[in-house]
């Protein structure tokens, strides 16, 4: 089978459990654009230097396709979706990243005010993957605002990442090895 099926030409695209929808739904704009994230998040990990920022933004990137599914569900579909195994954003993804705060601040990362990107790739990386999130995280509300998003922990977790990525960018600004 082809990747160019064609099924697309027309505007649409699919959902889970075939469902079609306009390619500018604010469901395919909130998953769409946590893949966005996903992929600076990669563009992040590939500019990493060691381990530490490795390890944890690869984990990270494999909770937002647990994200990315369960928002390419319509709600009718979310109780089809979890009888069928697939995983949904939980506290406990959330919990992962309230540790990788904690581990960063025990670093003793100092900030104040607003920060400029660009001390170096990786940190400029990490900002961008930051704003993206934020990104997400709006089109996920606008989800929430028109009753299309049963699961808020979602809401929670990417607003959790983003103070991560933050962190993230302030402590690669430094040239301590982590």
């Amino acid at each position: 089978m082809s990747i160019a099926t064609k099924t697309g030409d027309n505007g649409s695209t699919g959902l889970m459990y075939n469902r079609r929808v306009s390619k500018c739904h604010p469901r395919v704009e909130a998953y769409g654009t946590v893949d966005e994230l996903n992929t600076a998040i990669g563009l992040a990990r590939a500019a990493a230097q060691g381990s530490f920022w490795q390890e944890r933004l690869l984990a990270i990137q494999k909770n937002l396709i647990t994200v990315m599914g369960e928002l390419a569900t319509q709600v009718e579909d979310l109780p089809r979706y979890a009888k069928d195994g697939y995983a949904v954003a939980t506290p406990a993804l959330t919990e992962k990243l309230d540790a990788i705060v904690r581990e960063i601040e025990a670093q003793n990362v100092s900030f104040k005010g607003w920060s400029t990107p660009g001390a170096n790739p990786g940190s400029a990386a990490l900002d961008f993957a930051r704003t993206v999130c934020r990104r997400a995280e709006r089109r996920v509300c606008a989800l929430q605002e028109n009753h299309q998003l049963e699961n808020t922990e979602i809401i929670v977790f990417l607003n959790r990442l983003s103070d991560v990525l933050w962190l993230m960018a302030r402590r690669a600004e430094s040239d301590r090895p982590v």
